[in-house]
């Protein structure tokens, strides 16, 4: 019976009137955590190794500032100028550090709350490299590329927020980088952006940008749609100098904080999982006592990045199994210290849109989605080990991570759902549940449906033109980007942060035009 009988046959059985769908089958921050990596003995272990590494080995290289902080709440500095973590202190700080918070979109509507196990995907990563869309090869990333990818996950619904995910080559000074990177995200979508600041000139010199989007001096700060991404440490166990200057800056401008350790087992974090797990859990959590002894109501995510080497090559390994691990378990620590965090998880090591990408980021990001991250980041777009950008992925990508939402949700099992009166009404009735009240409403709440891959018999898809996902993926990128040209930054407010900035994306990007598109 084809679906449109079902749904004839549907509309009939309740009299033409309609059910209400129960709810969306996927939404952002539907709730996870039901896979476990690690038993709570385990996880009891680690944390107290990271409470040893904070206390007994500290962190190298802080900023005077910043130790000047840290030693009036009661850390200490050791002869090698390492700085020492009470564990009274971090226990504290975990105490109180905020459990959740609104993200916000630029457009309220994308608001997302973050913390509480709420899952969430995003885009992230720095690639230097864009798989150019005409010729296939990859080429370096620039301004308008940040932006047409803006563009792009301004109309995905399954992805909930833009960082940037590629960087802008074609900028000439970091500063310039720097602003050029949040003009782009800012124009490009209503999401929720964030950018990685390389210090605090950029980011002072970035806030009056971000207030005049916003509506006005220090409207920013009422609602900050805009993250800043801090690398703040440089693995193993060192702070990373311009990047702290960095972090103290955005906390004091009310910046959200994406608080990032990175270290690469085998290379710069234990080869052993646990320890790499350790490591990544102590420096972030150096950088959140950071924070809050700055500002006791900060907005810290919990971000650790342990990432993975081949150890045959020394080279990252994004889409590794161990990745898989290491992400979860990264995630289910957070859930243990109960923060808004954030793992990375769909870093392909594939440099193509092909069966090795899907295989990799289906795996990876679905232990993180089901170990329960608050926030996902790096799982739309990304390539040949976070080196590389291709468009179609981000398009791909969306599919996979709407279905991977899917899982998290789970299944109900309600009054309804267990479906008695329904079962007997059925098996006493017609014999089969398609043109069932029931089937109609849940085809909508319960069942989510991809927009790019292809679930036709195979004699439709063979007369179709037997195309594959990538090449529907491409057409989906043209129509997006082709139409797509967003105008919610008022004219006026673009022609002021153009006569204010070094702004490099040409005006004649940013509207309809007989381009590439």
């Amino acid at each position: 019976m084809s679906l449109a009988t079902v749904q004839r046959s549907g509309r009939r059985s309740r009299g033409g009137v309609e059910a209400a769908p129960l709810r969306p089958p996927v939404a952002a921050g539907m709730t996870g955590g039901h896979y476990k990596p690690l038993t709570d003995a385990e996880m009891q272990r680690i944390h107290d190794l990271v409470l040893q590494l904070l206390e007994e080995l500290g962190l190298s290289q802080i900023t005077p500032t910043l130790e000047a902080r840290a030693l009036a709440a009661g850390c200490w500095m050791d002869d090698d100028g390492r700085l020492h973590f009470p564990r009274a202190l971090v226990e504290d700080v975990i105490a109180r550090s905020r459990r959740k918070f609104t993200l916000h979109g630029i457009d309220p509507r994308h608001d997302i709350e973050i913390g509480g196990k709420r899952v969430h995907m995003g885009t992230g990563g720095a690639a230097p490299t864009i798989m150019d869309f005409d010729s296939g090869k990859y080429r370096e990333s620039t301004v308008s590329d940040l932006y047409d990818i803006a563009r792009l996950v301004d109309q995905l619904d399954n992805i909930h927020w833009y960082h940037r995910s590629v960087v802008a080559r074609d900028a000439q000074t970091i500063l310039d980088l720097d602003i050029n990177t949040t003009y782009a995200c800012l124009s490009g979508t209503t999401k929720s952006i964030a950018v990685s600041y390389t210090d605090s000139a950029s980011v002072r010199a970035v806030i009056p940008m971000l207030d005049a989007v916003a509506g006005g001096e220090g409207k920013y700060r009422q609602r900050p749609f805009c993250t800043a991404v801090c690398c703040h440490v440089v693995p193993p166990m060192r702070f990373a100098t311009e990047s702290c200057d960095a972090l103290e800056a955005a906390v004091l401008a009310g910046m959200p904080i994406l608080l990032v350790s990175a270290g690469q087992a085998g290379a710069t974090a234990p080869a052993a999982l646990a320890g790499a797990v350790a490591q990544a859990c102590a420096e972030v959590l150096a950088g959140l006592v950071l924070c809050n002894i700055i500002d006791p109501n900060c907005r810290g995510i919990f971000a650790t990045w342990p990432f993975v080497s081949d150890l045959r090559t020394g080279a990252m390994s994004g889409g590794s199994g161990e990745q898989a691990l290491l992400s979860a378990a990264c995630a289910q620590m957070a859930g243990f210290y109960d923060l808004p965090n954030s793992v990375p998880a769909g870093m392909t090591d594939s440099k193509l849109p092909d069966f090795q990408a899907g295989g990799e980021k289906g795996y990876t990001i679905s232990l993180a989605a089901l170990a329960g991250a608050t926030m996902i980041h790096e799982c739309a777009g990304m390539h040949g080990s976070l080196m590389g950008t291709s468009l179609e992925s981000y398009v791909l990508d969306n599919d996979l991570v709407g279905a991977i939402l899917r899982t998290v949700r789970g299944i109900e099992v309600s009054e309804d759902a267990l479906s008695f009166d329904v079962i007997r009404g059925v098996v006493k009735g017609e014999g089969h549940y398609l043109g069932h009240p029931q089937t109609f409403a849940r085809m909508k709440s319960d069942y989510l449906y991809p927009q790019i891959a292809d679930r036709r018999a195979i004699s439709v898809w063979e007369e179709a033109g037997s195309r594959d996902a990538r090449d529907v993926a491409r057409d989906t990128v043209r129509k997006l980007l082709g139409s797509h040209y967003p105008d919610h930054i008022p004219a006026s407010v673009d022609a002021a942060l153009r006569s204010a900035y070094n702004i490099i994306l040409p005006q004649q990007r940013m509207r309809p035009h007989n381009g590439i598109w």
